[in-house]
Formats: C-alpha cells, structure tokens, sequence
C-alpha cells in the first residue's frame, strides 16, 4: 500500500489547541502540544497498543470512564484532560501498585539515572505507599543468553521484549510464563534467547528488568557521554549513539531513524564494539623483519611503504573494502591514478560492470529507498539473504507484510528466513541467477514460453513458477526490487545486470517513480560509496570515463604472473575475504611489496603484508558513509586513537606526498571538499548538510548533474533477446555429485570473534544440505567431512536442513558462487 497521507485534526488539550494526524494516538498526538502523558507499555515501533500498564490514563470529555492515552485515537473536536484530580488519582494509583513488588535498588540498577519508572514515579506518583509487606524476591540476575540478563523482580509485566520476539523479529523465543500475579517472562522451553535482533530488549525494557550483560555495572549516566555515529560493520550503516567512558566505548545503543534502520539494531552491531579494545588490535605500524611482523615508528613504516610503492610504479594492485570512507576511498584512487600511474584498484569481490551498467543500476530514476520496502505493493527479495547481509532490512520488510499487506516474494538459491512471509518462493540454481532473470523475463510474453522454458531449465526453476511470480509483479503498482551484489558478479556480471535491468524495465522501475525501483545490497559496508568515489578499475569518482584497469580477480591473477609485484589492501584481506583463496595467496606470496592497512591480523595480513598500518575502527573515523539507498551519513569519532593509530586519510596524503603526489589534504574536512567537488552529483555537499540524519544525493539538485545513462535501457530493446542468445551457463545435473551454493552468516566476521561477548556465535565452517542428500551420502548432523571444489578442499561440520533442495549443498564462506563438487566424510 502507498504511504498514507495524514489528514490533520485540530482537539483540545489541558485548554490548548492542539493540531495532529487524525487517528493517531492521543499519547503521540499530546506531543505536537508539548504534553507528555506518562507510558510504560507503549511503544509505536511496536505496532498497534495494548493497554497493559493503565500508566497513560486521560479524561475524555463525554466519556464517562478515564481512557488509556496510549490506546485511545484522537479525532477532531476531542477535549482531553491530564491534569484532573481524576486523572492524578488513578496515575498515583497505578505507580503505588507497580511499586508493590519492585525493589528500590536503583543504585545498583543499571538502569537508574536513565530509568523511565524512576522519572514517573517522581513525575506522577504520589510519594508514598500503603504497602509495607515484603517484597517477593527472585534468584537474580537470570541469563535469558548469554548477552542479556534478566532481573524478574524488576519486571512490570509491560510485554514490550515478548511483543518484540513475536511481532518485529518474528522469532518467537520469548514467552509469558504462568499466570495472574506469577506471571513471568521466560524463553520457550528455557533455551537461551539467541537471535540476530535479541539486544533490542534491553532498549525496549523501561524499568531495568532485562540488562546487557557485557555493559552491566560498567558505567552510571552521570559519568558516561554519548556520540551520535553510524555503524560501519555491514550495509545497513544503522545510526547508533556510542556511550563513552574514560575514552573507551562501553556500550551501543539505537538513534531512531525512520528512513535507515527504524529504530533497531542487529546484535552484532549493538556488542561488537568489545573489538574495538581487544588485545589483538593493531595499534602500532608494523613492518616484516626476518620474516616476523615486528613494530616500528611511523617514519619508518611510511618511508618502507613509499619506498616500495615508488619501484613498483605501474604495477601496483589495490583493494578497499570494510569501513573505508567514501574519503579514503577517494583519496586511494587518487594515490593509485596520480601518484602511482595505476588504474588496477576495486572495490567489488564479485568483478567488474561495463560503466554504462554501473550508471544504470545506480541512476537516481531508479532507486528505491529502505523505507519504501515497508510500503511498496510487492517486494521481490532476489539472490540475497536480508537477515545476514542487510539484518535490517531484514525487519523492515517483515514489518511491510505484517502492517501494510505488502506481498512479498522471494527468488533465491538458499532458502530464506523470509519464505514464511512471502506469498511465493522460488528457489533457483547457484550461480543461476542471469538464466533465471532471462527466464522471468520471457515469462511476461506468452508467446515466448518455449524461450523461457529453456532458460527456466537452465535455472533450474520450473517456468510455470516464473508466470506465477510475474502475475504476482504485475498486480502490484509500486515494485521494489532488493537485489545482492553477488546477482551481477562473475564472469557474467553484466549480462546479467542487463537482464536486471530489462526486468526493471518491464516493471516501469526506471522512471522516477517515488516508493518503487532497484535497491543492492552491497558485498561491503560502504560498497556503494566507494563506487561512486571511484573505487572502480573502469571508472572515477561519479562514475566518470577514465583509463580501464584490472579488477579484483584479474590484479590477483596478474601477481601471481609477475605483471603487478605490489598490492595495497585498504580494510580487506582478499585470502578471507574475497573468492578464489588459493589464487589470492598465490597472488600474496609472489608480489614484493603488500601493504595493508588493518584492524587484526587476519591470515592474510598476518602472512604475507610487509608493511602493515594501524586502522581506525568504526568508532573512531571522522568521513562519510553511503547507504545503498544513496543517502550520505557522517561517522563522527566517539573516542581517540589507540596507541599509535592515525587518521587514515592522513596515512594516505602523507604517502602520496611521499611518492611525489602532494594531495592538498590538511584535515578531513578538506578530503570531504575535494570529494564533493570531484563527484558531480555531490556538488556543494557538505558536512554541515549531511548533519545527524544524512542526506539522500538523488533529493539535492545536483542530482541532475548524473552521467546520462548511454545507451538507455529502453533504446536497447534487444538487450534481453542478445544476452539470450549468449546463453547462459545450464544448472549442472546432481547425477551422483552435488551442486556448490555459497552464503554468509551475519556471525561470519572478524569483529564477532575478537568480541567477548558475541565469540560464542562466531561459527565453524558448516555445510547445509539436504536430508536426502545426506542420507545417500551416509552423513548426519554434526558430521565432519571434506568439502572439494576446483582442486581446492575444506573441512566443514553439517548442518542438514529440511528445506535445502536435493542436489544442492550450501557451503558457509564469502565466495560469490561454486560450480560441481564432492562431498565425503573426513
């Protein structure tokens, strides 16, 4: 359904005018006039109220009983009171009844100085008690996982965390046990509550009942600050507040915002701040010495690097990745092009698009925003995993189909957390998602079904699936394509960026209509912005004509043949990172010179940098990040650098100046000016503009200033009929061996195990596959085996899984796609 439009209401309350959205509820409409009417069980980021608590009680004028604040919509004409004695009455007798069995520990409460029920208590209770039983007591604090603790003596009953569990999340752990006054929250059978989302609880929680056990009797609010950042560790870019002390970060809290993440956070985001101040952290620049990585000073570290990077001049290789800033990004291409003579850089694990591609798929005319995902007619979820790529999107989506009856389907080689919610699922080959987006489209001409049934095998899907979903696209008004990057990679990543494209095209995704288009979910944090900075071997900053050079997979084939003899990594290690590991450590051991800049010493990094600088984490970068939506935010240093860490815009100017380059960069600021200056469709941006909440480039006028997409996808009406004839590759038949498919956990990364608190969900490698399967094979969960695929074997624990299609296994790594391989026991 479309975004609605609010129709204004104007009522009355405690004698003032008030103006609001008509059906609204009174507690949000009291806030357009600077009322507060006091709430502890309602939350709008909830869903529809409940009325639990009778904290939010109001006199309407013709209702003979008081109504609950929170629950009660506002119309025009209405006359509300919160002041009566009535309304005092009722409000002291709620807070005296909450405060029966409450214990009053706030001084070892987490929660106290920050606490809503103290504030109201303050605010709205009458002071004293006619209660002077004991107070029942529990066995405290209870570990709901090990990430949150729970003190059930606290608890109030408001059912926020178990509404969250089975309303936003959808996972359903959390459970009310019990009944009447031995009500209590627990988890479903006692199992820990381990979810992607669970620490949103302790955010929702307004009394202190359920805390973070990471962050407890860390810190007290009068001695702690908070700094407004975003955080860097996946394409979501959440805007988060840091809470700082004595210059470390001791816990990661949510700043709402309605267009980003709504309001929630994933897990990792929220406790894998604890990397940020482990002991393995690289604070000091490092050079290899007799074949050890040993510390030296920065003089020292730099003059290596220049030195090196001066004599392989030309035949220097780069690649960025992580949280490397739109900044750094472009600072990088610059020392690369100018300094270095090399346009060999990238940015995409997956390999390079024609720049008319890249121009096409990121047009302002067809981009869709997150929050176009919660009100869009249909979704088409495509090759790609929200909850582990994208977690918030994730729930964004979910909150579409349950609030907004959006219909959602998905397309994908693996199945999805979100097949319950979608009306259709269809699951393809791995690797087949060109044929399948060549399939769809011949789905929507019926004469040309034999076409289509042929591509459809080569998916691996069945074409009267294909005419079910395009019945499904058709019927909706407004599309929203969501789509991963991995969908146009390989070697046939254009191909299928222009089936992509056909497939927009068909739907009217490519005109500029507001709440419909192409939304990717990027292999990297900041994957988007450092295309548009130029990270790109075929193109500069806004996507501009430049000398072609050699993309990911082709610098590692050209290290391993000698033709480039120095790498320069920027937040990646391409050995744990990128596909194709044998070849990377190849590439690795046979240049001269790899230079990197890292937060930990990965296998990579570890065996084969030669120079390695210190990184900035997350929380401590000054620049700009861009969301895949294309809206710039600001990361802000919440704490200094550690040890001998620098600002990472200044590593890279003092080493362009090093190699003869003189950048003209004095302070982040300026790396900001001249990016906004090289990028058309940044002009004028600055950071003052971009502020808290970010803002979306497509909605400045210098959007118009984006490259004219040549040739347009409406003047290529045979792009879809060429690639056809191109034919993609066929669905490999099992015939006794298994198809490789690839995905990646959300738990999959650095930052999760170097953390204390999340290390326990950091995974071993697993292979997901089929109960057939396994029961041909003689396998059963648990079992260790020995995963081969082209030449190269690993070792990994099964997982079987009901849903997995026979004939597929799905392999837990960062590689893109796999073709055939065997699978047996170790």
């Amino acid at each position: 359904m479309p975004r609605p439009d609010p129709r204004m209401v104007t009522f009355t309350i405690d004698g003032l005018e008030v103006t609001a959205p008509e059906n609204s509820m009174l507690v949000d409409a009291a806030k357009h006039g600077d009322v507060e009417i006091p709430v502890f069980c309602y939350e709008p980021k909830l869903g529809a109220p409940v009325g639990a608590c009778r904290m939010c009680l109001v006199e309407v004028e013709g209702i003979p009983k008081l109504q609950t604040g929170c629950s009660t919509p506002v119309k025009d004409g209405m006359v509300v009171h919160t002041q009566t004695d009535r309304v005092k009455q009722a409000q002291e007798a709620v807070v005296e009844f909450l405060l029966i069995n409450h214990p009053l520990d706030c001084p070892v409460c987490d929660k106290g100085g920050e606490c809503p029920l103290q504030d109201i208590s303050f605010g709205w209770g009458g002071g004293r008690s006619r209660f002077i039983e004991p107070k029942r007591h529990f066995q405290k604090p209870l570990a709901l996982s090990p990430l949150v603790a729970i003190d059930r003596e606290r608890c109030i009953l408001c059912y926020r965390c178990v509404r969250f569990s089975q309303e936003i999340a959808e996972d359903y752990q959390l459970v009310l046990e019990e009944r009447g006054a031995h009500t209590y929250v627990s988890t479903f059978d006692g199992h820990p509550y381990v979810a992607p989302f669970s620490g949103n609880i302790i955010e929702l929680c307004p009394v202190g009942a359920l805390t973070s056990q990471p962050y407890r009797f860390r810190a007290r609010p009068w001695d702690i600050e908070g700094s407004g950042s975003v955080c860097g560790l996946c394409a979501s870019q959440c805007n988060v507040t840091f809470t700082v002390r004595d210059d470390r970060v001791l816990r990661v809290l949510g700043r709402d915002h309605a267009e980003v993440d709504d309001g929630w956070l994933c897990d990792r985001g929220r406790f894998a701040y604890q990397s940020i101040h482990v002991d393995e952290r690289v604070t000091r620049p490092m050079i290899r010495d007799g074949g050890e990585l040993r510390e030296v000073s920065w003089e020292r570290a730099l003059d290596e690097a220049a030195s090196a990077l001066q004599r392989a001049n030309g035949r220097v290789g780069a690649i960025a990745g992580g949280v490397t800033t739109n900044e750094e990004g472009f600072l990088l291409q610059r020392l690369m092009r100018e300094g270095l003579g090399s346009p060999d850089l990238d940015s995409r694990p997956g390999g390079t698009l024609p720049v008319e591609m890249h121009r096409a798929l990121s047009a302002p005319a067809a981009q869709a925003t997150v929050a176009d995902l919660e009100f869009a007619h249909t979704v088409l979820v495509l090759d790609c995993e929200p909850v582990d790529d994208m977690p918030i999107v994730d729930l964004r989506i979910r909150k579409g189909v349950r609030r907004h009856g959006v219909k959602l389907s998905v397309a994908t080689s693996r199945p999805s957390s979100l097949d319950r919610n979608a009306a259709s699922s269809i699951r393809f080959a791995p690797g087949g998602g060109e044929a399948f987006l060549l399939a769809l489209s011949a789905a929507f001409d019926l004469g040309r079904r034999s076409e289509g049934e042929r591509l459809a095998q080569a998916a691996g899907v069945e074409f009267d699936a294909l005419r079910a979903l395009v019945r499904t696209l058709q019927a909706g008004e407004d599309v929203v394509v969501l789509y991963g990057e991995r969908l146009v990679s390989g070697p046939r990543g254009a191909q299928a960026a222009r089936a992509l494209l056909d497939l927009a095209e068909r739907l009217s995704l490519l005109g500029d209509r507001a709440g419909a288009g192409l939304l990717c979910v990027p292999a990297s944090p900041n994957g988007r912005g450092l295309a548009e900075a130029g990270v790109l071997p075929n193109a500069g900053p806004g996507f501009s004509e430049t000398a072609a050079g050699r993309d990911a997979a082709t610098i590692a084939a050209a290290a391993r043949e000698g033709e480039l003899t120095a790498l320069y990594l920027l937040h990646a290690d391409p050995v744990t990172e990128l596909p194709g590991r044998a070849g990377w450590e190849a590439a690795l051991e046979r240049a001269t010179t790899v230079i990197a800049h890292a937060n930990f010493l990965t296998d990579g990094v570890r065996e084969h940098a030669t120079v390695v600088f210190p990184a900035e984490s997350y929380a401590e970068k000054d620049g700009t990040l861009t969301h895949p939506d294309g809206r710039l935010q600001r990361l802000r240093a919440a704490i200094g650098h550690p040890g001998d860490t620098r600002a990472e815009w200044s590593v890279l100017a003092d080493l362009a100046r090093r190699v003869g380059l003189d950048l003209g960069i004095l302070t982040g600021p300026m790396a900001t000016a001249q990016l906004a200056e090289a990028v058309p469709f940044y002009a004028g941006l600055t950071l003052e503009e971009i502020g808290g909440k970010g803002v979306r480039w497509q909605a400045r006028d210098a959007a118009g200033a984006f490259p004219a997409v040549e040739p347009e996808p409406s003047a290529e009406p045979d792009a879809t009929a060429e690639a056809a004839r191109e034919e993609p590759p066929p669905a490999p038949v099992p015939n006794g061996r298994l198809r490789l498919g690839t995905f990646r956990s959300i738990w999959n990364a650095t930052e999760v195990r170097v953390s204390p608190a999340l290390h326990f969900l950091h995974p071993d490698m697993r292979v997901e596959m089929a109960p057939a399967d396994a029961q041909r094979l003689e396998l059963f969960q648990g079992d260790h085996v020995v995963v081969g695929s082209d030449g190269q074997v690993v070792d990994a624990t099964v997982t079987v899984r009901a849903a997995t299609p026979e004939g597929t296994v799905f392999l837990e790594t960062n590689a893109l796609v796999g073709p055939l391989l065997e699978v047996r026991k170790a």
